[in-house]
């Protein structure tokens, strides 16, 4: 898959965990970037049992749109290239959840990001409506802070408490 990816992130209303009842696939997540530098990623994720690569560019101002090229690896070489990653692995479990013709990615951190989750939504443009479920809150595209490559090096532990307790 390549082209241009288009997302809204939001933070989540953990009470009671809804989206864990909601979803109708989850997966467990581990992933680490081979280069982190900001405009450009490259990113080593193992989901499932299968393996992947990733490369992103530059987001635009607002966040919303970047170019992304991803292929399927074995999972023997996302092993080997998960030991060429910079240091500081994102582990966690994303959930999907179907709203409305849409499709929200909510992942659940563990590790050092332990507490923090966040939604994706994917769009074919920037202004497309979309159904938000009830545990989507806070709008937090293109606050760096919550972009995994920044998660492995400035991780949540370290600025959780800047966030309101409902979302800790």
């Amino acid at each position: 898959m390549s082209g241009i990816e288009i997302e809204r992130k939001f933070l989540v209303h953990k009470a009671g965990k809804p989206y864990r009842e909601e979803a109708y696939a989850s997966s467990r997540i581990s992933q680490g970037y081979i280069c982190s530098e900001r405009g450009r990623t490259v990113r080593v994720r193992i989901r499932d049992g299968r393996g992947f690569i990733t490369i992103k560019g530059p987001s635009g101002a607002d966040g919303l749109a970047r170019y992304e090229f991803e292929k399927e690896i074995t999972l023997d070489e996302a092993t080997h290239l998960m030991e060429l990653c910079e240091p500081g692995l994102i582990d966690k479990t994303r959930y999907l959840v179907k709203s409305g013709q849409h499709v929200f990615e909510v992942d659940e951190f563990y590790g050092d990001n332990d507490g923090l989750v966040v939604a994706e939504v994917e769009l074919h443009s920037p202004d497309e409506p979309f159904d938000k479920p009830e545990f989507i809150a806070d709008e937090v595209t293109g606050d760096r802070r919550f972009y995994n490559s920044s998660l492995m090096k400035t991780p949540f532990s370290l600025w959780r408490d800047t966030l309101p307790e409902e979302f800790r």
